[in-house]
């Protein structure tokens, strides 16, 4: 054998194959989407309630920092509960967020146009994905979507 030979490729070990990992529901790619989504748009309006925070007699008595710490609270439990969203408490902890999002109107007005946007969204998308996901079972399995 010569050094130009090509030697041969060990195979990797087989072990047991994974368990298929079962598919995302049609509300939880719709909830992950509106979260993301959300992510930014929080992000965004923590900025301007810093940034429009007068530093002496503020809303609430409350230093501007404030906005900056509640914005980022806010957005760390955004992104948590995207990853949230596979068990069940995980959509309810949605709509405590869409609350907290609407009732950052009381610190900025216009938080609560943005927040009732999309907490109409959050709504549809949790009728609307569930109303998709029955479809799929009725498709995948007739009988099964009247249990």
């Amino acid at each position: 054998m010569s050094d130009t030979d090509p030697q041969p490729v060990p195979e990797p070990a087989a072990g047991p194959p994974r368990p298929a990992r079962p598919a995302r529901s049609a509300r939880q790619t719709l909830g992950t989407m509106l979260l993301g989504f959300e992510v930014i748009v929080v992000f965004l309006a923590a900025l301007v309630i810093w940034g429009l925070a007068p530093t002496e007699n503020s809303t609430f008595d409350l230093p501007p920092w404030v906005a900056l710490a509640a914005g980022g609270v806010l957005i760390v439990g955004l992104i948590g509960t995207i990853g949230l969203l596979r068990f069940s408490w995980g959509f309810v902890l949605g709509w405590v967020l869409q609350v907290l999002i609407i009732a950052a109107g009381f610190l900025n007005p216009a938080m609560f146009i943005v927040g009732a946007i999309f907490g109409g969204m959050w709504w549809y998308g949790m009728i609307a994905g569930a109303r998709i996901d029955r479809d799929r079972t009725a498709i995948a399995d007739p009988g099964k979507e009247q249990e």
